[in-house]
């Protein structure tokens, strides 16, 4: 269940009650923008596949089957609607930094260091960046991560594993292409990307 929901709002606007179906549809707006945004990497396509969620959750509820695994299954949705946008639009687009990204005198570094994550992040394939997303951002556990992609827990781990690699090595890559000025950069980068390999 979501943090803003309870099992009781889900079920009455499973029932059609208007009122609970509008606030299990604010509350999946506000909870699938970020998740949709970190897949497509791109604000636009974002948005449109956010929109697309929220009618499917407007239209299909009724038919949800266990109001347990409704977080799961509106991540599901989310994720067939960015992959939708992203084939349908020509795939990922560069990242755009947020205004509270750009560098200051105070945080050159760590601008650096979201930044060259960013980028490594940006190069995996959406569905490995669903499960970076699911994991790492939203904090879901392998076997929920698994449900709301609609994939087994196996399949989970192995793309978790080979996003992270990928994203070391872009890392590696681009630090081995830049002379040795900000070396201290790097040392965020690997201690994010080790611990999340544990």
């Amino acid at each position: 269940m979501t943090a803003g929901l309870d099992r009781e709002t889900i079920e009455q606007a499973r029932s059609g009650d208007q009122a609970a179906r509008e606030a299990v549809v604010r509350d999946a707006a506000q909870r699938l923008h970020s998740h949709a945004l970190r897949i497509t990497r791109d604000r636009d396509l974002a948005d449109d596949a956010v929109q697309r969620t929220l009618v499917a959750i407007w239209r299909e509820l009724p038919k949800l089957r266990e109001v347990d695994s409704y977080e799961a299954w509106s991540y599901r949705i989310l994720r067939r609607f960015c992959t939708d946008e992203l084939r349908r639009r020509g795939a990922a687009r560069a990242a755009v930094l947020e205004p509270d990204q750009l560098p200051s005198p105070e945080r050159p570094s760590l601008v650096v260091q979201r930044d060259q994550l960013q980028r490594a992040f940006a190069d995996l394939s959406a569905d490995h960046r669903a499960v970076v997303a699911l994991t790492y951002y939203r904090g879901l556990s392998g076997s929920e991560a698994a449900a709301a992609l609609g994939v087994s827990a196996g399949t989970v781990a192995s793309r978790l594993h080979y996003a992270l690699r990928s994203m070391r090595a872009t890392i590696d890559a681009e630090e081995r292409a830049v002379p040795p000025v900000a070396l201290a950069r790097s040392a965020t980068s690997t201690f994010v990307l080790s611990a999340a390999g544990r």
